[in-house]
């Protein structure tokens, strides 16, 4: 898989205007994993978002309470990795804020059904 990646990278590179250039040589731009790794995890920030239009005595507390520390650890990692990897942080940000709000939602629907 390792050279097909690279051999689109080179042909890419043809076609990547000088405006974009410092983008795409960035120690965390599209040749690297630090930029894929992001794109792909968004879609568990969507998943987890989505989880807002299920039934609250359906929502498992303690699933967004890990994901929402899971995400806020690693956003402190991704500030100290080098190369810098601000777009991983700010997802794992969004993930761990989520689910946060997700896992407050739940506690208080459990708490309020049983008083």
């Amino acid at each position: 898989m390792s050279r097909v990646y690279k051999a689109l990278v080179m042909a890419a590179d043809r076609f990547v205007p000088s405006r974009l250039r410092p983008l795409w040589e960035h120690d965390a731009g599209p040749k690297t994993i630090f930029f894929w790794a992001p794109a792909f995890k968004w879609a568990l920030v969507l998943a987890s978002l989505d989880e807002y239009r299920r039934p609250l005595d359906k929502v498992s507390p303690t699933q967004a309470a890990t994901l929402a520390a899971t995400g806020l650890i690693w956003t402190r990692y991704c500030l100290v990795i080098r190369p810098v990897n601000y777009s991983l942080s700010l997802c794992n940000f969004s993930l761990g804020a989520a689910n946060a709000v997700q896992c407050l939602r739940a506690w208080r629907f459990r708490r309020a059904a049983t008083a």
